[in-house]
């Protein structure tokens, strides 16, 4: 198991590293096209392009965590969830199924 954690990793590390270069890359390319020729700023190298994105991350991003603001649902459906009877349960679980499946099939187990 600890073989297959390690390969998962790698792989992550992998994917980052070609992420972050392919986007720094692309702020590269587009600053030096369009500032210095719009604005007469300097022309970046790629360690700047890439402090660029940290420091817009930074500054309009925040430091805040993944799940923010963004998992606020969760807490809402989570409160409605204790606040139902165990047919309203049922029911919402039953239009979930049928809403979600696209198909009677998936809607309920045959036996």
């Amino acid at each position: 198991m600890s073989k297959t954690w390690l390969v998962r990793c790698l792989k992550f590390v992998a994917f980052a590293a070609v992420a972050v270069a392919a986007v720094g890359a692309a702020v590269m390319v587009l600053w030096n096209a369009l500032m210095p020729d719009l604005f007469g700023w300097h022309v970046i190298g790629f360690w700047q392009a890439v402090g660029l994105l940290v420091l817009c991350r930074i500054l309009l991003g925040g430091l805040r965590g993944r799940w923010g603001p963004r998992m606020h649902w969760r807490g809402r459906m989570m409160e409605r969830w204790e606040h139902m009877t165990e047919q309203e349960r049922t029911q919402f679980r039953q239009g979930l199924r049928q809403g979600c499946a696209g198909s009677a099939t998936m809607a309920e187990p045959k036996s």
